[in-house]
């Protein structure tokens, strides 16, 4: 404003002092100033460019949105995007592991006595109101699962015999999505006999299990040979995530995951 000032003064000097010079010059006579010498419109003109640049001025600066302004636009984003988040969140229930045992001291005999035999038949205590149920047969061992004895010995799981020698090892992994259990993961014992000791012993080829559970049929749907895998707790546990619950037992083959080794050749023998 200062400058607009200044320049304002001089045009006015300028036009004083021509004046000035044009009176002595002309005594006595009046003169009209030519209209390129009038102060007036030379203000105006001044006026006129000061008003121009100064609305095309305030016409960018409303163009450039302010960093507080965008700030807020972004939070606000943010703030629609939580609800959906947490929907989707809430859809997709967290997958984990809990543990039980069907050892001998969780379990009850086969008649329901509480003195279960680690070589026999039992049922034993498993999660969400579940029991495992062993059965043992001629060296040979099947487990299944189920709300009561009678409903897990009715399933395909209770009469998957594998041809070779075989036994479960204590320690049952279930897969929870929430508080559900919907597959089970267990490592057998298969024996070769065309791998002996030098007792003339079977030696045993490990073999991790994944049985999927109710609701619907409980069934075998993977199997995952822990030699030919050094990752088979890992794969063991992806099988279970991905496959169990949309496994349809009778109509599906069972799946071989990761490597086959000695151990599967075993497990699909008939």
């Amino acid at each position: 404003m200062f400058d607009e000032m200044t320049g304002m003064m001089g045009v006015c000097w300028q036009v004083t002092t021509s004046q000035a010079r044009r009176s002595k010059t002309n005594s006595g006579q009046s003169q009209v100033l030519p209209d390129a010498l009038s102060p007036r419109p030379q203000l105006e003109h001044v006026e006129q460019k000061t008003k121009v640049g100064g609305l095309k001025q305030a016409m960018r600066n409303r163009r450039k949105p302010s960093a507080v302004f965008a700030a807020l636009n972004a939070s606000f984003a943010a703030l629609m995007c939580v609800p959906a988040c947490m929907d989707r969140a809430i859809a997709q229930p967290v997958f984990g592991s809990t543990y039980s045992t069907t050892a001998a001291a969780n379990c009850w005999s086969a008649e329901g006595k509480k003195d279960a035999d680690e070589h026999a038949s039992r049922i034993c205590r498993g999660k969400a109101g579940l029991v495992v149920s062993v059965n043992v047969d001629d060296l040979r061992e099947t487990v299944s699962a189920g709300r009561n004895r009678d409903e897990a010995a009715g399933q395909p799981a209770a009469r998957t015999w594998f041809a070779p020698f075989s036994s479960a090892s204590p320690r049952v992994e279930w897969r929870m999505a929430g508080s559900e259990p919907f597959a089970l993961i267990q490592r057998w014992q298969i024996a070769d006999q065309s791998d002996q000791d030098k007792a003339g012993h079977p030696r045993d080829k490990s073999l991790l299990i994944v049985t999927r559970l109710s609701p619907g049929p409980v069934c075998h749907v993977a199997y995952i040979d822990t030699a030919a895998n050094p990752d088979a707790n890992d794969l063991a546990r992806q099988a279970a995530d991905q496959i169990a619950q949309g496994f349809e037992c009778g109509k599906d083959q069972v799946k071989i995951v990761g490597n086959r080794g000695r151990a599967v050749e075993l497990a699909m023998q008939h």
